[in-house]
C-alpha cells in the first residue's frame, strides 16, 4: 500500500453496512428470533452486529427503506440448509421471476461471478427484515 492508498478509502480497515429501522425493538426481535443474531454492542438508537470479520448496524430512523434492492448480503457455504432453517424460523423468501433470474424454492441460480472469487456462478436468495430492508444470501458455485 502506498501513501496515496493510506489517504483514501483504499486504505480503510473495512466497510460496514447501516440499515434503517423505524422500530428498533421490533428489528432486534427479528434479528434474534429469525436470524439467530444478537447485538454485540448498542448505543442509544443503534444496534451493532458482527458476522465473521464483518459488522453491520441497525439504527433508528424516521425514514423507511424502499426494499427494492439488496442492501446487505451474507456469504454461506450451504445456501439450501440456511434457507431451510430460516424458513423454519418464519423468514419469507422473495419470489423472483425476471429474464435470466428466477427463484425455485426461494433460491436463484445466478450466471457468472466475480473472477476474484474464483467461482463459476452463484446461488442467491432474498428476504426482507422486519423494517423492509432487502437482505440477501449467496453461495459461490465452483
Amino acid at each position: 500500500m502506498d501513501a496515496d492508498d493510506r489517504n483514501t478509502l483504499a486504505g480503510a480497515r473495512g466497510a460496514a453496512t447501516r440499515l434503517p429501522a423505524q422500530d428498533l425493538e421490533r428489528a432486534r426481535r427479528f434479528y434474534a428470533e429469525k436470524l439467530g443474531l444478537e447485538p454485540v454492542d448498542e448505543r442509544p438508537g443503534g444496534l451493532l452486529y458482527r458476522c465473521g470479520d464483518s459488522e453491520f448496524a441497525v439504527f433508528r430512523s424516521t425514514g423507511a427503506s424502499p426494499g427494492t434492492f439488496t442492501q446487505m448480503g451474507w456469504q454461506v457455504d450451504d445456501i439450501e440448509a440456511v434457507v431451510s432453517e430460516l424458513g423454519r424460523r418464519g423468514v419469507v423468501f422473495e419470489t423472483v421471476d425476471l429474464p435470466g433470474l428466477r427463484t425455485h424454492g426461494g433460491i436463484a441460480e445466478i450466471e457468472g461471478n466475480y473472477p476474484s472469487k474464483g467461482a463459476g456462478g452463484e446461488r442467491g436468495a432474498w428476504f426482507r427484515d422486519s423494517e423492509g430492508n432487502m437482505l440477501g444470501i449467496g453461495q459461490a458455485v465452483t
